[in-house]
């Protein structure tokens, strides 16, 4: 709020509004004074209005020449100049936060480009896929979250000191433009006395997308460490108790954790949105709500991306556990392979998904595999041979497009220079 005022000092000196040695005064003693807040909580108490209270103790700092503060401004033009800067330096600490999710994720990634897993749909064993396309997906998910941050601060990071309505009529915009580009803002090409509150409303929907793309990594993760499953787990260190009554247990804490972090970060964008429609110029029903919401989301995000980061970096994966839950369902997951075949055989697609799906059933009871079950079949027997079913049951056609797929998400790195064996592949 100093900085915002005493800016706006020297543009004003240098339009000839204050003299030049009140602007030089202000910077001397304000700029090197040590700001007492309950000094200025105590001046709010009686005055009940912040700014105020903020200049009267600038002016116990400054002396007279602070009598030439704040010349034409309102409240509004340091409030939310102020907030702009506060987001700006936020979305900065924000940003380099997701590097580190980015930086954890690509690293597993390649660790796990070719280690076999089981993909689910409905929560169902589908196709196999592998655990580094998993993370190559969340990977490319946090591209576009670092993208949209930077735009809303882009969005965020404005500037206005228009005076009262806005119209400039006791401030001149050149005081605006200097005090943007000392303060790292753009100027807001018109307010209203206040920033209009749609950018406010985006940048904090842009966070709860954020926030969301960290709880589905988590709730990822949290999936795959259930007992039934156990491909993936978070890191539980020397020391940690899971439970106080049963010394067996290994909760997704940290996970669980993230979760609840993504529901506080979205809970911001309801009133934020609700803040756009303000009365006329201008009304304060924001501002309640800005001092609460600003600061929360903000740090719950930061805490929550470097959690992730740290999650992501320790967590421990089980390639042997991501074999055996792939090789479940006795060779079902390579259903749609001999449904395709049957068709290029002659076969009517129907006929073809009715004579897989009998067998595929029959399978899904406990009646033995599924190559078995179609070597038997005398509609489907006949129609494959053995080098058929060794082509159809191969994993490896499931794989063939994964280095494309990376290249696509992380451009063109060298392969072979991340790759480990899926046979030794370890957390």
């Amino acid at each position: 709020m100093f900085e915002i005022e005493a800016h706006a000092a020297d543009a004003m000196a240098k339009l000839g509004v204050i003299p030049k040695a009140a602007a030089e005064a202000i910077w001397e003693r304000g700029g090197t004074a040590t700001f007492d807040v309950d000094r200025i909580d105590e001046i709010e108490r009686e005055t009940r209005h912040d700014v105020i209270a903020f200049l009267t103790h600038v002016t116990e700092l400054v002396g007279p020449e602070a009598r030439f503060l704040h010349q034409g401004m309102t409240s509004s033009d340091v409030n939310d100049t102020t907030l702009g800067v506060q987001l700006a330096r936020a979305t900065d600490l924000l940003l380099e936060d997701v590097d580190l999710v980015l930086a954890a994720l690509k690293r597993r990634a390649f660790e796990h480009r070719l280690t076999p897993c089981v993909g689910r749909s409905h929560g169902i064993h589908a196709e196999p896929t592998t655990f580094g396309l998993k993370l190559a997906g969340h990977y490319a998910e946090f591209v576009r979250a670092r993208e949209r941050l930077a735009m809303a601060r882009f969005e965020i990071a404005t500037c206005a000191i228009s005076g009262p309505v806005g119209a400039f009529a006791s401030v001149d915009p050149a005081v605006e433009a200097h005090v943007a580009e000392k303060m790292g803002l753009r100027v807001e090409p018109i307010s209203t006395q206040i920033i209009p509150r749609d950018r406010h409303a985006a940048y904090f929907a842009a966070l709860a997308v954020v926030a969301s793309s960290i709880e589905r990594l988590a709730v990822e993760i949290r999936h795959l460490q259930r007992t039934e499953v156990l491909e993936a787990e978070e890191p539980f260190d020397a020391g940690q108790k899971g439970s106080s009554a049963m010394p067996h247990k290994r909760n997704p804490i940290l996970t669980e954790n993230l979760t609840g972090l993504a529901r506080l970060v979205r809970s911001a964008v309801i009133p934020a949105l609700e803040n756009v429609a303000l009365w006329h110029e201008r009304d304060i029903s924001h501002s309640s709500v800005e001092r609460g919401i600003a600061p929360d989301a903000t740090v719950h995000l930061d805490f929550a991306l470097v959690r992730l980061a740290s999650v992501v970096e320790r967590l421990v994966i089980y390639p042997e556990n991501m074999r055996r839950n792939l090789d479940r369902l006795g060779g079902l997951v390579h259903s749609q392979q001999v449904l395709l075949c049957l068709t290029q055989k002659g076969m009517a697609r129907e006929a073809a998904y009715s004579a897989v799906q009998r067998n595929a059933m029959a399978v899904w009871r406990g009646e033995g595999r599924f190559i078995d079950k179609l070597r038997a079949d005398p509609e489907v027997g006949p129609k494959l041979t053995e080098a058929d079913l060794a082509e159809l049951f191969d994993e490896a056609w499931h794989f063939k497009h994964v280095d494309t797929i990376f290249r696509r998400v992380f451009g063109e790195p060298d392969m072979t220079a991340h790759a480990i064996p899926p046979a030794t592949a370890a957390a």
